[in-house]
């Protein structure tokens, strides 16, 4: 004997349709801004403009709150907007800075101080390997992140020279180029912020073929 079927028993009740997702800000311009910021402070004392090394203490609170922690927040906030690239350089950079901090104040000083310059090398030029393939993916989004990166790169790979080889000058260098990198930095911050409270493209970024 087959089972009698109730009229309906097999319909479904539709779903109810998900609710769209509120849209937020975009926290690229907030991510360039607090990398800019920080990486101009520091880059006056690599650049050799203010020689008083004591002074350089004004760059940790700038690397804990604005470099790290804001850039960290700009990360998370770019990986909701399903944005790949943003959500990894922000955070890194974050970090880069957060870790930077950490390296200045707890284990720099318990270094041995004949062989310091080779942790601090080291650090440094792995960061520079991370920028430069971060570089590569950067032509490929637009010309403002492409200056950047690649301004961020010759920075890197100039202090992690200096550091290595001991050279003043390498390091002035490296410091020069940071101070370069935190301007476009900053015009990309600005042309973020300015377009999007403006809804216009005045600022442009010159995107790149995909």
């Amino acid at each position: 004997m087959t089972d009698t079927q109730t009229p309906g028993t097999d319909e479904r009740t539709p779903a109810s349709p998900a609710a769209p997702r509120p849209q937020i800000a975009d926290p690229g311009p907030l991510g360039l801004a607090a990398f800019a910021l920080t990486t101009f402070v520091l880059s006056v004392f690599n650049a050799g403009l203010i020689k008083d090394d004591a002074l350089e203490a004004v760059v940790l609170p700038l690397a804990l709150w604005y470099g790290g922690i804001a850039q960290v927040l700009a990360g998370m906030w770019e990986f909701r907007k399903n944005n790949t690239f943003g959500a990894v350089a922000f955070t890194s950079y974050g970090s880069f800075w957060l870790s930077f901090a950490a390296y200045v104040r707890f284990v720099a000083p318990k270094l041995p101080a004949a062989h310091a310059y080779q942790a601090t090398g080291l650090f440094l030029l792995a960061w520079a390997v991370f920028t430069l393939y971060m570089t590569v993916v950067a032509t490929r989004i637009n010309a403002v992140l492409l200056a950047v990166f690649t301004a961020l790169s010759l920075t890197f790979v100039l202090l992690a020279a200096g550091e290595l080889g001991q050279s003043t000058g390498v390091s002035h260098a490296g410091g020069w180029a940071g101070l370069l990198t935190a301007l476009l930095a900053w015009y990309g911050s600005f042309a973020g912020v300015a377009n999007a409270t403006w809804k216009d493209k005045s600022l442009p970024t010159w995107p790149l073929a995909g």
